[in-house]
């Protein structure tokens, strides 16, 4: 069958590559789903990412079949694609609650209605290379919304100056991917597949650009707290009528032998111990010295 015959060296090389780290990224979401299999709950999780891949591999795999030629890779990673999908779709309904329930099956129901109307619109409406690139453009729109979906994850990054919900190793899949996937369209001289994988590339390296730049951000900030040394703050406020001036450093106070200490009411309230003396002066630090104007007990 000419469907499924791969002449092109390059677009085989490229293909098998892309397939391989597709396979990767939608393998990726599989701890999520070991989780919600262990907890028998959806832990909050929404299934419209799920949905939307599944729209997506459908739609590939439909323009792949009325195009013909070397598009057998295509082929085997969205019917790959289709199958995981759908099952993350019935895990996640076997465990979700029934509100859940509810909302995944009126977005897979309208992306199933979707599909038919594209489809069957297609091929009633036109015919030949105009269906293939009608259906392709399509496509495109499609997968530009899918990559452009991270971008809320970005968002946050920057928003939060933390890269605690961008996880690195599914930003370099998705890049590579990208990459694969823009090398095969080129040698199958395909500007369908071409062009959404030249955006999906560009927001790889930015999300790992910046991984980078605040996860650098974060270890600074976190070398700086540790190598900074405690401070002891007293709060000057709880002392009314005080003031604070520089004290020589050659002269020492001198006090009584039966200097009274006993601890302000007020400073024990804010967990500070304050010592009075019988000279109205409290030292607070090297080279400074508090004076009480308005002594009292």
């Amino acid at each position: 069958m000419e469907l499924l015959n791969v002449h092109h060296p390059l677009v085989f090389v490229f293909g098998l590559l892309g397939n391989i780290i597709s396979t990767g990224v939608y393998f990726a979401p599989m701890p999520t789903i070991i989780e919600i299999c262990k907890k028998k709950s959806t832990m909050g999780f929404q299934s419209l990412p799920y949905v939307v891949s599944l729209f997506s591999a459908l739609l590939w795999l439909y323009y792949a079949f009325i195009k013909g030629g070397d598009t057998f890779l295509l082929i085997s990673i969205n019917t790959l694609g289709t199958f995981i999908e759908s099952a993350y779709i019935i895990i996640f309904l076997l465990y979700a609650t029934p509100d859940t329930k509810k909302q995944t099956f009126k977005a897979l129901a309208a992306t199933m209605m979707l599909c038919l109307v594209i489809s069957l619109g297609s091929l009633l409406s036109f015919q030949g290379s105009t269906r293939v690139l009608v259906v392709g453009w399509i496509c495109v729109g499609i997968s530009i919304c899918v990559f452009a979906a991270p971008l809320t994850i970005v968002f946050q990054v920057v928003r939060t100056k933390s890269v605690e919900f961008m996880p690195l190793s599914l930003s370099c899949f998705l890049t590579l991917s990208a990459m694969m996937w823009f090398a095969y369209g080129l040698s199958l001289k395909d500007i369908c597949v071409t062009v959404p994988n030249i955006l999906g590339f560009l927001l790889g390296v930015v999300q790992m650009g910046l991984y980078a730049y605040y996860r650098n951000a974060s270890c600074k900030e976190t070398s700086m707290a540790e190598k900074k040394p405690k401070e002891h703050i007293i709060n000057l406020s709880i002392l009314s009528n005080s003031e604070v001036h520089p004290v020589d450093s050659g002269r020492s106070s001198e006090a009584d032998e039966n200097e009274k200490k006993r601890p302000h009411d007020d400073a024990d309230a804010c967990g500070i111990e304050v010592v009075k003396l019988d000279t109205g002066v409290i030292v607070i630090g090297e080279g400074w010295q508090l004076t009480v104007l308005s002594g009292g007990g």
